[in-house]
């Protein structure tokens, strides 16, 4: 399909550069992605991929926005208070790019969903702010054989990596199973820095656009840990764990679960 005149117009500085051109743009309109979460780590994610002219995007959130997120989720605005964070977020996007398809779920991701959802797309990006989503996600994307990108923030502390099953390690073979209820404290507890999501989100945003390019290297084997405070990046090379439950050698985690006992907490696991 070629590339309309008003595409070229929009993509021209995508276009120029040679490691996109004209038949990098068209990937990333045939592209699907797919956003778990439209809070702090979605919020920069979906902007940049709707102007960078993803062709279709999912955004699943059962949520609605409120005034505690403002400070943080800058797709959502004042006057989106109280309206559903998926529609307020699709708003926002085809806004900024009415190209563009914006697929919504107004409905959290569980074990009985998640398949049906994630099978469509190309790309998962993980912007969830509790453990049981992180730990389902990331089963769900390697029993699926799907690529995706994690990250978690707490405080001033960010981390993130990509995970392709079959290929480099998943977020089991870093943390076999969740921590125990209680053992980490909830953002609304602990806090978190406004800017930090923007920082992961557009990271996660970049290794999406890389992986449908087919274009550098993907944060696979590598935790990619930030503090904004030292504002100090460091990477932490990670090996696919032969004891993983999920992708190791002798699996235990064959179907599906929801982790139940891994209460709601924004997540960065410090052990």
């Amino acid at each position: 399909m070629m590339l309309t005149d008003e595409q070229i117009e929009r993509y021209q500085r995508h276009i120029a550069l040679k490691e996109v051109g004209g038949k990098g743009q068209q990937r990333l309109l045939d592209g699907r992605v797919l956003i778990i979460g439209a809070g702090g780590l979605g919020a920069p994610a979906a902007l940049y991929l709707a102007a960078a002219g993803v062709g279709t995007i999912g955004l699943v959130d059962a949520d609605a926005v409120d005034l505690t997120n403002l400070q943080r989720q800058v797709i959502h605005f004042t006057p989106d208070i109280g309206k559903a964070k998926v529609v307020s977020a699709r708003e926002k996007m085809v806004a900024i790019n009415p190209g563009i398809k914006v697929n919504t779920y107004q409905e959290w991701a569980h074990a009985g969903n998640i398949t049906d959802i994630i099978r469509d797309y190309h790309f998962v990006i993980d912007g969830t702010d509790n453990f049981a989503a992180k730990f389902l996600i990331n089963d769900a994307c390697v029993l699926a054989g799907i690529p995706y990108s994690h990250a978690g923030i707490l405080r001033f502390d960010g981390q993130t990596i990509t995970v392709r099953p079959g290929e480099s390690a998943c977020y089991r073979c870093i943390f076999p199973s969740p921590p125990p209820k209680d053992a980490i404290p909830t953002c609304s507890q602990a806090g978190v820095i406004g800017v930090l999501p923007g920082v992961l989100g557009l990271i996660q945003a970049t290794e999406a656009i890389k992986f449908l390019l087919g274009k550098g290297e993907l944060l696979t084997g590598r935790l990619l840990i930030y503090n904004a405070l030292q504002m100090s990046f460091d990477v932490i090379q990670i090996k696919k764990n032969p004891k993983c439950p999920l992708c190791g050698e002798t699996p235990s985690i064959k179907e599906l679960k929801d982790e139940v006992d891994a209460v709601t907490h924004c997540d960065l696991e410090k052990r």
